[in-house]
């Protein structure tokens, strides 16, 4: 593989990483609240999803967006109130009461007995301190919640486009954000009420997973595996260090 990162110039990687930002963060506002109609109308007139930055060129990636395409095409340029409710109930059922089963918290997938604000949201909210952010209320939303970790991948991006930058980037999203966002929007695709919220999730999935894919090309650098980053994550024990006994004559015994 050629070293693609050093190929492009520092110009052209800002460029790049500016799309990424936007590109988040369009998708972040999209899992924060129910479309009203001035959000559908702002959608038509950005030609989203096609309007995306980054063109998705996987399998998944194309039939998440003209599932989406459909799904907006099929809204009329004045939702009525009906449609409106039907919208804000489904998005209640998958982000607030989880009637789903989806949730949008990260710590639910990742600890054994899926339970919320558990180890993940502690390591998410030392990320966002390390680059001066943190979460609002986290009683409300957690910091490992998904529409604060795709903000802060679009902070992350936003910022000065170096490779160690993009190289923070890829390992969050590698002890994060993809850890449980395949599954999340597997699930939400195949139980939620409508067409909007499961293109939503599908486009959110595809979306980051390729560009997890183009980081690793612009680094030089392969994804590491499951099994590599589910070791990385493991948690570590303290050892304890037992005191050792002398007694006359023999040998030290414990």
């Amino acid at each position: 593989m050629a070293d693609h990162g050093r190929q492009l110039s520092s110009e052209d990687r800002q460029l790049l990483c500016q799309v990424f930002a936007d590109d988040l963060s369009m998708l972040a506002a999209l899992h924060d609240r129910e479309p009203d109609g001035v959000m559908l109308r702002s959608l038509r007139e950005q030609e989203f999803p096609d309007g995306l930055g980054l063109g998705l060129i996987s399998d998944q990636g194309g039939q998440a967006v003209e599932f989406l395409r459909q799904a907006l095409n099929g809204i009329p340029e004045v939702p009525d109130q009906a449609l409106l409710d039907e919208l804000a109930a489904d998005f209640a059922n998958i982000y607030l009461n989880f009637g789903v089963q989806a949730s949008p918290e990260e710590s639910v997938w990742i600890d054994d007995e899926n339970l919320t604000c558990q180890d993940s949201m502690f390591q998410v909210r030392n990320w966002y301190a390390r680059h001066g952010l943190g979460a609002a209320d986290w009683r409300v939303r957690p910091d490992d919640h998904l529409v604060l970790e795709l903000r802060f991948l679009s902070h992350l991006f936003a910022g000065e486009a170096t490779l160690k930058r993009l190289r923070e980037a890829a390992r969050f999203m590698d002890e994060h954000l993809l850890r449980w966002l395949g599954q999340f929007a597997q699930r939400v695709a195949g139980r939620c009420d409508t067409a909007y919220f499961a293109g939503v999730a599908m486009l959110t999935g595809a979306y980051c997973e390729e560009l997890r894919d183009l980081l690793a090309i612009i680094l030089n650098e392969p994804r590491p595996s499951q099994e590599e980053i589910d070791e990385r994550m493991r948690p570590r024990r303290p050892v304890e260090e037992v005191p050792v006994r002398f007694m006359p004559g023999i040998g030290p015994a414990v």
